[in-house]
């Protein structure tokens, strides 16, 4: 399955469940290394949204055709009178430019991203694919 869709702006908050040491221990067994404290959103739209969508399903936040890819469980957490929700990840590889990276798609459990793909990898995607808005890119999953 290949997902083909263009690089915006989130909202810059990512990082703050990104960093979690709860999370990336478990980003460590999924992906074999530590993510980049952020994501990389890519908006998608046509059979890259409808592709999008089955691995919503996979991960259990939509009904419909699921995907069959292999889904990979993040366990949330509470901390600190603090919940941190669960997210499942798919693994892949982003194609950008001249380069390819091993990289993941994770769907969290509570996302308002319907049509936005958020990639997680071991390096900063927009600085080592010299990434900007608007730059498409292409994310095949394994």
């Amino acid at each position: 399955m290949s997902i083909v869709g263009v690089v915006s702006s989130g909202l810059g908050r990512a990082h703050i469940f990104m960093s979690q040491h709860h999370y990336q221990e478990q980003f460590k067994t999924v992906i074999g290394m530590s993510a980049w404290p952020g994501t990389l959103n890519v908006k998608v739209k046509g059979d890259s949204l409808i592709q999008y969508q089955k691995l919503r399903v996979t991960a259990g936040l939509d009904e419909g055709e699921a995907s069959n890819i292999l889904a990979h469980r993040i366990k949330g957490f509470d901390r600190d009178g603090v919940s941190f929700g669960g997210a499942t990840a798919f693994l892949a590889r982003i194609q950008c430019g001249e380069g390819n990276h091993d990289c993941a798609i994770l769907i969290p459990d509570l996302t308002r991203h319907e049509d936005v793909v958020e990639v997680i990898a071991g390096i900063f995607l927009r600085e080592a694919c010299d990434l900007s808005d608007g730059d498409e890119v292409s994310i095949v999953l394994q």
